[in-house]
């Protein structure tokens, strides 16, 4: 099987579910296989805006509901979801909006989101505008490289260089993690 067929067969299941998570990098590399026609843009935008904000949503009900048991049990949440509520206090609607661009902060901005007392129909709105915003972005710019890279190596050679991204990708998120159990819980 070729790297396209696996994008076409299997692409969108993958975008859902790396933006879901938090996929720059999968929807980037998305926006790229979109550019060589591997898969269709429009979709990847739509289901990156979907998928992503069903997970910011997950993250705000558990942030409502489960708020201070889920950073007594992760402690390296607190930092992050103070600096969320103090932006919050300041620009709520702004901090609402761009949390998903602030780096560090897209897994505990919609906890601390949740935990505030913002409604979440606001919530969902603001959420889903973002998204979309986010996910045009991300995308439009892997889109944009994947052509600038046909272009300068060509057609045979852009689709090899993208499944090496690919591979480096995934080796780098398994050293990552092999990593991270060997470093143990971080210090207070």
């Amino acid at each position: 099987m070729s790297i396209a067929e696996l994008l076409q067969s299997h692409g969108y299941v993958a975008v859902a579910v790396g933006t879901f998570l938090e996929g720059e990098t999968v929807l980037f590399l998305a926006g790229a296989a979109a550019s060589r026609g591997h898969l269709s843009l429009p979709v990847v935008i739509a289901v990156a805006t979907a998928a992503s904000c069903a997970g910011d949503q997950l993250g705000f009900a558990l942030g409502r509901r489960y708020g201070g048991r889920l950073l007594a049990r992760f402690p390296s949440l607190e930092a992050r979801t103070a600096r969320v509520r103090r932006l919050l206090q300041r620009h709520r609607v702004l901090a609402t909006l761009s949390v998903r661009f602030l780096y560090g902060l897209r897994v505990a901005g919609p906890i601390a989101m949740g935990m505030s007392g913002l409604g979440w129909r606001r919530f969902l709105a603001l959420n889903l505008a973002a998204a979309l915003v986010w996910a045009c972005a991300v995308a439009a710019l892997g889109y944009g490289a994947g052509r600038a890279l046909t272009h300068l190596l060509g057609a045979h050679a852009a689709d090899e260089a993208w499944g090496l991204a690919l591979l480096v990708l995934a080796g780098a998120l398994v050293w990552w993690l092999a990593h991270r159990r060997k470093a143990g819980p971080p210090a207070p």
